[in-house]
């Protein structure tokens, strides 16, 4: 391990992140409140800390290995979620534990969004702000904002970019140069998000609400600056525009990035990944809509646009809800839940598997028939016309058991501190694919979990966010070999 220069990298970032405290800051005295004193308090903390690790390796160069790769990024992510919780530990109006403080950054930043605070509508604006900032900028990947600028310290950065960017086919960049790509991919999230603010503030929403709720919905995180989420609103505008960016935001990036250089969306619709994604939207969407309608939930206008609204929140794991959806009939809550694990595309903000790995299961496991009828037959799992590698496929089935016993390790874990079931799987399926809302105790906030069981969920988000194996390497002896 390079030690100098992984601590010096980490220090970079976090006097990076600090200055993201200051709009938040800002916002408070423009807004008369008094939790400035708390961000400017964070702000210090985190600058000098990062300074104090930055400043004796600040003349070590060198190329990250991929070891240092994936310890860069689990300790960014860990040591980031905890110095993002010193506003929200030292804010009054917040009330909250060390550890619930921990939960709440660590959600943001994974963009889980769930949320140990009751009382959202009556916190201060600037507390606000701050919580949907934090999604946002976990939204892309803070560490791809940083690759734009780390190779002019000279520090290598294509090590970082496999281990943040998801999916299974982790290689690929949109352009040559890895500051370029970075470049590009925050400059699509940029435009998204302010064109989302600009639909939401023509739907209704003040601008306030409109820039908050924009930077969760790029970001699929799912925060809202009310505690009846979109459902506040009671505006069926602004819950189409939702869904809209929702859709788009669940979507691979490097899709809006060739759509944007093309000047063209046929690309869209030949992707079958994107294909599988609307799909499995539709389908479920459908059910939705027709058992709502079944159970007289709402008139027929009704069940489409909560049905179809709250699907796809559920589905891309961003966690908008227009109404409670545990409390919904039948087999929904569960069906939806089931509908996040599979989550968006790879290479967008969405948690879940990601759909490209459901799909190449389903292919995996439609050749194995194949091969049960026809034992000396040689067939290709395909995506579209190009064939996939057996070692591709092999990875996608290696991290779907993993996924399993991940999920159900984590599920023994919450059933053993005495939860009940639909409270303990629900809380995993919501943190291990960063969905947010869950069922029974977790529909509306976590604040009644202990916190062991928080800690249980911080792991599952970091997990989910990490996409799993990120993270369990570094609990392997070989990992720390030399």
């Amino acid at each position: 391990m390079q030690t100098s220069l992984i601590l010096r990298i980490l220090g970079i970032l976090l006097m990076l992140f600090s200055f993201t405290m200051l709009p938040s800051a800002l916002l408070s005295v423009w807004f008369g409140e008094h939790a400035w004193s708390g961000f400017v308090i964070a702000f210090a903390i985190t600058l000098l800390t990062g300074f104090t690790l930055w400043y004796p390796g600040r003349h070590v160069r060198g190329e990250l290995k991929t070891k240092d790769g994936f310890l860069v990024t689990v300790l960014f992510w860990t040591v980031l979620g905890c110095f993002g919780s010193i506003p929200l530990l030292l804010a009054p109006e917040v009330d909250l534990s060390a550890t619930e403080a921990i939960f709440e950054s660590i959600s943001g930043l994974t963009t889980t969004g769930a949320t140990v605070i009751v009382g959202i509508d009556a916190l201060p604006r600037s507390i606000l702000f701050y919580r949907q900032q934090l999604q946002w900028l976990g939204g892309m990947g803070i560490i791809v904002l940083a690759l734009a600028i780390l190779p002019m310290l000279g520090i290598g950065g294509m090590q970082l970019y496999r281990a943040e960017t998801p999916g299974p086919v982790k290689d690929t960049k949109l352009t040559p140069r890895l500051t370029e790509t970075a470049k590009a991919l925050w400059l699509i999230y940029f435009g998204l998000t302010l064109a989302c603010a600009l639909g939401y503030w023509v739907a209704g929403m003040d601008a306030f609400d409109a820039i908050c709720h924009s930077f969760a919905t790029v970001a699929i995180g799912g925060f809202s600056t009310h505690d009846a989420s979109l459902g506040h609103f009671q505006n069926d505008a602004v819950y189409w525009v939702a869904a809209f960016f929702m859709v788009i935001s669940g979507a691979n990036f490097a899709l809006h990035f060739h759509a944007w250089r093309r000047r063209e969306a046929r690309h869209y619709w030949q992707d079958p990944e994107f294909r599988f994604y609307l799909a499995i939207i539709g389908a479920i969407a459908a059910v939705t809509v027709l058992l709502l309608m079944i159970a007289r939930r709402y008139d027929a206008s009704g069940a489409l646009v909560h049905g179809v609204v709250n699907t796809v929140s559920i589905v891309t794991t961003t966690g908008f809800t227009t109404e409670p959806f545990s409390e919904w009939p039948s087999v929904l809550p569960y069906l939806l839940m089931f509908g996040a694990v599979v989550g968006g595309c790879a290479g967008s903000t969405a948690g879940g598997m990601k759909v490209i790995r459901a799909l190449l299961i389903l292919k995996q496991g439609h050749r194995e028939l194949k091969r049960l009828i026809h034992p000396q037959g040689v067939f290709l799992v395909k995506l579209g016309r190009q064939p996939v590698a057996d070692r591709i496929v092999e990875a996608v089935w290696g991290f779907g058991a993993v996924y399993m016993l991940v999920f159900a390790a984590l599920l023994m874990g919450l059933l053993t501190l005495g939860h009940d079931f639909t409270t303990a799987f629900s809380t995993v399926v919501a943190c291990l694919n960063n969905l947010g809302p869950g069922l029974g105790e977790v529909a509306t906030s976590y604040r009644t979990l202990d916190d062991s069981a928080l800690w249980i969920a911080i792991g599952a988000m970091l997990l989910g966010r990490l996409e799993i194996f990120t993270l369990l390497v570094l609990f392997t002896p070989m990992f720390w070999r030399r």
